[in-house]
């Protein structure tokens, strides 16, 4: 599974940003789908996931902030980010869980995959 994240950039205080991920190759499945940030010198949070049935979760720094959604039938999710704070910079992971079936074996293979990250930055 790859994943192709596009989106990230520069903005002032209080602005806006829409991150999309579209993933491709070969799966039977994407299961839940989200966002991730790192900036320099912390580990990776989570920012906010998707299912495949809809359901959200979102870390409690963007919630109200962000919103996630996805098209299932093209693979894709998306970060709508409004109201952009300058501890919001970071670089912004895509994230997904596939299902593949494994036919020989008659067993589901789930993976994990990331995209490559893009850059958010906020000015102040």
């Amino acid at each position: 599974v790859q994943l192709q994240a596009s989106g990230g950039g520069l903005v002032q205080a209080g602005g806006s940003l829409r991150l999309s991920c579209a993933a491709s190759g070969r799966f039977d499945r994407l299961n839940d789908m989200g966002w991730y940030r790192q900036a320099p010198g912390k580990q990776r949070d989570l920012v906010a996931t998707i299912s495949q049935y809809g359901a959200t979760n979102y870390a409690d720094s963007v919630r109200g902030r962000f919103i996630i959604s996805r098209d299932t039938a093209k693979n894709t999710v998306t970060l709508q980010m409004n109201s952009l704070k300058p501890e919001d910079t970071a670089v912004y992971y895509c994230n997904a869980e596939s299902m593949t079936m494994d036919h020989k074996w008659s067993r589901p293979v789930f993976g994990t995959f990331w995209g490559q990250g893009t850059q958010v930055t906020v000015s102040s």
